[in-house]
């Protein structure tokens, strides 16, 4: 049995996990892993490289399998060999109903806690003829509801056209939007009967036993249709009885309950029907994945994805579906692939909105709702859409299971993370396995102080970087120490610093971050084209297209390339084991991301490198935000922002200063000939291998402790001897 096997994983996944030579959990895995397997909402602060893809793919892998499983074997199906037989039991549907509407496990109560919007339900069944029907609706949370009868042609909003007829707490009717007194008003814990009279078509309302009268007269046409219990609410709750249990209230004499309505007169709600055919696997045939993961990147979207595919591994009959979402790729063949079914879903926010408002994918049957690097995605702005998609989430499964909400980020202390999971999740247990921001012991990182003043190199440099523009329309030269000239010197400078931190420490794979894509395009450029150095590299960025960001990407992982250029949005997830190198060409914008920065070498426990390019004076970089109409494509306005333009001064020395008291220490400084004190890791150490043991080997370290070893030995012998001495003395 595997480590992970003890924790309640299955032999299969333990199996897959076990050929990826993973013999221990990490820590985020062994606390995560049992949490969600347990049912839990979970939040969890880990870098990327602490294994929390696996510590939440891994369980829920698991649960969806045994769901397929359990359904499969007919567990929780309705099938026989004679095909889909109807329930006997009258609920409430748990398909033919409001995207925020709760329903509990046995279908006889409901909730709402939108506070803007109504959200509604019929019931699984309807009754047509000409009989009299009656059920029960009891208030029993304050909010707004209605309550009635709907046809499968009115839409859930009941009383609102004309195929539905509903009574409100405010004491009013409703139909075809129309809304008249009615009765009086009711409210917590007020039983509600709802009368259907089929024989003269009539529709009339309880309180408490009280009958209220006649509220809606229907029509020949409409008296033929099938009816279905139906309620709509606001912030509110109610539980039904269709007459399984005794009524609090029997109903008028000649009205029988619903639930005992001749089977001949008892249609199937055709969105419940249709919801619950099984297709040949076993599994419901719909578009509706149990699970979805939502990404803040293409690449690290591919990543978890690519994750699932090596977990499953072992996992038959039945066969998990995965499919990937992400922009850039033929939406037609993602609408495929669902239409065949699929059980998980990762990808990014933009393509997955596309496919949910095109009614492509169904978040009916979602059992898992997992944001990963949600910092991230909040940063990127996608809270609304987060926020959107949870409403139309049922928080209660059609197999009666709550939805489960998983969150990862680099910190679960940022406000907007805080924010979101008290709006969200529900009671959710906090793993903050993170702590403080610290750099790992593996990474060295240091700072080269960019000063242009005192190193006018760049006077006589003909070929160098190409810049960023910002100082096309100023007064730049040579000799002058106006700020331009100074700014636009730093971004010279840079390029030839990032040419000398390679070449001085025979970097031969590196990551290096640019602040910009402009930036990052340029660099690109200046590697390839530098004289004769073989510095071969690709980008990485959200303006190349998919296909090119991951080719470049495995290039870069197979070594086919030395360096990858990216941007910090373009980086997020990106884990490559045995990295050696790092170069900053510019500090972070967030100060926390600078451990999320370095923190791409010195993994696996290999040593790393990573090397921080500062400026010693204000640089002045493009801000494009939402007042800048492309978002920075082709924008040429160099204007301040506080002038509408789209560029900023920024500071790197504040920048460094708030990093250093972030973390609580002092970054060592080097020089511009990159020379790394070698005293420091004692001369031993190889970025991207593990750090050797410090001082010599076992024999040399044998023959260094000798003398002390014969040292102590001496001394316990005259101890032993004195005591002898004593012992003998006393004796006499």
């Amino acid at each position: 049995m595997t480590a992970f096997e003890e924790m309640g994983v299955l032999p299969e996944i333990g199996k897959a996990v076990d050929d990826m030579e993973w013999t221990l959990p990490t820590d985020v895995q062994a606390e995560a892993i049992p949490l969600i397997l347990g049912g839990g909402d979970v939040l969890m602060a880990a870098e990327t490289g602490s294994g929390k893809t696996g510590a939440f793919c891994l369980p829920v892998l698991q649960i969806v399998w045994e769901t397929l499983k359990e359904l499969e074997s007919g567990k929780k199906s309705s099938t026989s060999s004679a095909g889909h037989q109807p329930s006997k039991h009258w609920s409430l549907s748990l398909f033919d109903r409001g995207r925020a509407l709760a329903i509990t496990p046995d279908g006889l109560r409901c909730q709402s806690r939108e506070q803007k919007e109504w959200h509604g339900c019929r019931a699984n069944k309807g009754v047509q003829g000409k009989d009299k029907y009656f059920y029960e609706a009891i208030v029993t949370d304050e909010g707004l509801c209605r309550v009635g009868w709907s046809t499968s042609q009115a839409s859930l909003e009941l009383g609102t056209d004309k195929f539905s007829f509903g009574f409100g707490g405010t004491g009013k009717k409703s139909y075809a939007k129309q809304f008249d007194n009615y009765g009086e008003s009711f409210g917590m814990h007020d039983v509600i009967g709802c009368l259907l009279n089929l024989s003269v078509g009539e529709i009339s309302f309880t309180k408490n036993g009280v009958d209220l009268g006649v509220a809606f007269t229907l029509s020949a046409e409409m008296k033929s249709q099938t009816f279905y219990p139906a309620v709509v609410l606001k912030n509110a709750e109610m539980s039904f009885n269709f007459g399984a249990q005794p009524f609090k209230y029997p109903p008028p004499f000649g009205y029988v309950a619903v639930a005992s309505a001749p089977k001949e007169c008892v249609r199937e709600n055709p969105v419940n029907s249709s919801q619950t055919q099984n297709r040949d696997d076993g599994k419901p045939k719909s578009n509706a994945p149990q699970a979805i993961i939502i990404e803040p990147s293409r690449e690290l979207a591919e990543q978890t994805y690519n994750q699932i595919q090596k977990f499953k591994k072992y996992l038959k009959d039945p066969i998990i579906k995965e499919l990937l979402v992400i922009g850039g790729v033929s939406a037609k063949e993602q609408i495929s692939v669902l239409n065949s079914g699929v059980d998980i879903v990762v990808g990014t926010p933009g393509r997955l909105e596309d496919l949910i408002q095109g009614g492509y994918l169904s978040l009916i049957h979602c059992r898992f709702f997992i944001l990963d690097e949600a910092d991230g995605l909040l940063k990127q702005g996608y809270t609304e859409l987060i926020d959107r998609l949870h409403r139309q989430i049922p928080k209660i499964t059609s197999d009666g299971k709550r939805l489960q909400m998983v969150v990862c980020s680099a910190t679960l202390h940022a406000f907007e993370v805080k924010k979101m999971a008290e709006r969200l999740m529900h009671f959710p247990t906090w793993i903050d396995l993170k702590g403080e921001d610290a750099v790992p012991e593996t990474v060295h990182h240091v700072v080269v102080v960019v000063d242009p003043q005192k190193d006018t190199s760049w006077h006589n440099l003909r070929n160098h970087v190409e810049t960023d523009g910002v100082h096309s329309r100023d007064n730049v030269r040579p000799g002058s120490n106006n700020p331009e000239t100074l700014s636009e010197s730093v971004k010279i400078l840079k390029g030839e610093y990032c040419i000398r931190a390679i070449t001085q420490h025979n970097m031969n794979r590196a990551i290096i971050f640019c602040r910009t894509k402009l930036d990052c395009d340029n660099l690109e450029r200046y590697l390839k084209q530098h004289r004769g150095s073989n510095l071969s590299c690709v980008c990485l960025h959200g303006d190349r297209k998919p296909a090119e960001r991951k080719s470049n990407l495995e290039k870069f992982r197979r070594e086919e390339v030395k360096f990858l250029i990216c941007t910090d949005v373009a980086a997020r997830g990106i884990d490559i084991s045995g990295l050696p190198f790092m170069i900053n060409m510019t500090l972070p914008d967030e100060k926390s991301n600078y451990v999320h920065r370095i923190g791409r070498v010195g993994r696996a426990e290999r040593m790393g490198l990573a090397i921080s390019l500062v400026s010693k004076v204000p640089e002045k970089v493009w801000y494009h935000g939402e007042w800048c109409s492309t978002r920075g494509r082709n924008c040429h306005d160099t204007r301040l922002t506080e002038q509408g333009g789209c560029c900023i001064w920024y500071n790197e020395q504040n920048c460094l200063a708030e990093i250093e008291d972030h973390l609580n220490i002092t970054i060592e400084q080097i020089d511009k000939g990159m020379h790394i004190p070698v005293s420091d890791f004692d001369g031993k150490v190889v970025y991207g291998q593990k750090r050797q043991s410090m001082g010599s080997n076992y024999q040399n370290h044998v023959q260094q402790v000798a003398p002390y070893v014969s040292e102590l030995s001496s001394s316990e012998s005259k101890a032993q001897l004195l005591y002898l001495k004593r012992h003998m003395a006393k004796a006499k």
